[in-house]
């Protein structure tokens, strides 16, 4: 922690300044070492509890307490290796420690406070400092002139940090600019540049995606979106650093599907922003080339992709696209649709109903899991069948397209057949979360075909009667 650090820096101050450290002259006798101190701190981290080093935050106290500890260390001449601490003595070869030790453990708050005052604050501040502050340390008889000398050193301090970090901040945006525009952006240098960037300040590090936004948007202007662009959006987007993944999803439906899920996930969770647009179009993207490649996995996922397109294109209000993906898909052979499920957790807002299905599958596995002592499972909770939450679907885009007030009623009635047909005829095993958003737009209606229901990954203690308790808990608002 950053107080720890500061300790470990007085105390390092303290013993170098009174000779109580190594000398470079053979003819002193050997005391002292930073890795003594090192060793001091660290077993002070580990044994000490957090509460003592921030409450009450007084470093001058923390580093008195720890000189103590080091002078019983020396009167007993044992100091165990920190990595090391079986066989390893760091004192075995002292031949001054008890003058060492009288010296630690004769300081006190107020001894140290004066020495770091006087031996260490005022010696720095007359060498930095403008001669206004160091005068005012020529009288620290009082607290409140002490604290005025101070504050007076830090504030300058400060303000002489201030001015470098502008100066060198602008500098830093000028060769960034100058990097981008002049140089190629790849995958690997915006990887390079982000995890650099990062951990230097984090407003260059905005900075360079502000100008890698600016950069993908002026060669979009100029020529299509190539992959390598897409790619170092995703990689932006997401703070990614897995090249390799971004490089194999170019020719893999499957992988691009994974990538379009990973920012799907990212607009769910988020709120709306100018990003989380960028996100939607980049998901967008990827679920477009994930239907591009004629790999044996297409088939399979076509479906899929589809749905997620759908539910983009109604997020972001052009839900007659959403119906042509929906349509598109149902054209389509829908023999492998069953292989695959929509994940509630990459749903952003769609309506009320399916956020209540979502929570109350999600819920139920919770107390299932508690209530049969059962580990939780890492597969995914709330899940809908593809095909009939592709039909939910294109009503609610059907009825916003047409009118926000329309109800479902009012739709046409060969819609909701054959949303009712797919639910009741064309599936023996469906989820329950299927049957829930069913009963959510169909609260009046009675079902009382047989079916059999399927949870997750078909979990035998899921029955229709549940179902149905589910159903009536909800209309009695328990």
């Amino acid at each position: 922690m950053p107080v720890q650090q500061i300790v470990y820096h007085m105390l390092r101050v303290f013993v170098k300044r009174e000779r109580l450290i190594d000398s470079a002259d053979e003819s002193e006798a050997k005391a002292l070492s930073n890795y003594h101190i090192k060793t001091l701190l660290m077993w002070a981290c580990e044994l000490k509890p957090r509460s003592w080093w921030i409450d009450d935050v007084n470093v001058v106290r923390i580093c008195v307490q720890l000189l103590h500890t080091l002078a019983v260390w020396l009167t007993h001449a044992r100091c165990q290796h920190y990595f090391n601490n079986n066989s390893c003595n760091l004192f075995d070869h002292f031949d001054n420690w008890q003058m060492i030790a009288r010296i630690l453990t004769s300081q006190t708050e107020a001894s140290l406070a004066k020495w770091f005052i006087g031996k260490h604050i005022r010696t720095i501040a007359a060498k930095i400092c403008p001669k206004p502050i160091i005068r005012l340390f020529e009288d620290t008889s009082s607290s409140t002139k002490l604290q005025n000398a101070v504050l007076a050193v830090v504030n300058w301090r400060l303000e002489r940090l201030l001015r470098t970090d502008i100066r060198d901040l602008y500098t830093v945006q000028h060769v960034l600019t100058f990097i981008v525009s002049r140089y190629p952006l790849t995958i690997q240098r915006s990887i390079f540049m982000m995890r650099r960037f990062a951990n230097i300040d984090q407003r260059v590090h905005l900075y360079f995606t502000a100008n890698t936004f600016l950069h993908v948007a002026y060669k979009t202007t100029r020529d299509q979106l190539t992959d390598e662009l897409l790619d170092i959006l995703f990689t932006t987007c997401l703070q990614s650093s897995d090249r390799r993944r971004c490089l194999n999803a170019r020719h893999s439906s499957v992988l691009s599907l994974s990538q379009a899920a990973k920012l799907i996930k990212v607009v769910a969770n988020n709120s709306r922003s100018t990003v989380q647009l960028i996100e939607i179009e980049l998901s967008k993207l990827y679920l477009h080339r994930s239907l591009i490649y004629q790999d044996i996995h297409r088939v399979s996922i076509y479906c899929l992709a589809k749905v997620y397109l759908a539910v983009l294109y109604h997020t972001t209000g052009h839900h007659q696209t959403a119906i042509d993906c929906i349509l598109a898909m149902r054209s389509q052979d829908q023999s492998q649709c069953s292989s695959h499920v929509v994940q509630g957790e990459l749903l952003p807002k769609i309506d009320d109903s399916v956020d209540s299905v979502l929570g109350l599958a999600t819920f139920y596995h919770y107390v299932r899991t508690a209530a049969f002592n059962q580990q939780q499972q890492q597969h995914h909770v709330s899940v809908f069948t593809t095909e009939l939450f592709a039909h939910y679907l294109h009503i609610k885009c059907l009825s916003v397209r047409n009118s926000p007030q329309l109800t479902q009623t009012s739709l046409s009635a060969g819609d909701i057949q054959r949303y009712q047909k797919c639910f009741f005829c064309e599936f023996k095993d469906m989820l329950i979360t299927d049957v829930l958003l069913y009963h959510f737009e169909n609260g009046h209606s009675q079902i009382s075909h047989k079916y059999s229901i399927e949870t997750e990954r078909a979990h035998k203690l899921d029955t229709p009667e549940l179902a149905e308790c589910y159903c009536n808990s909800l209309q009695l608002n328990i």
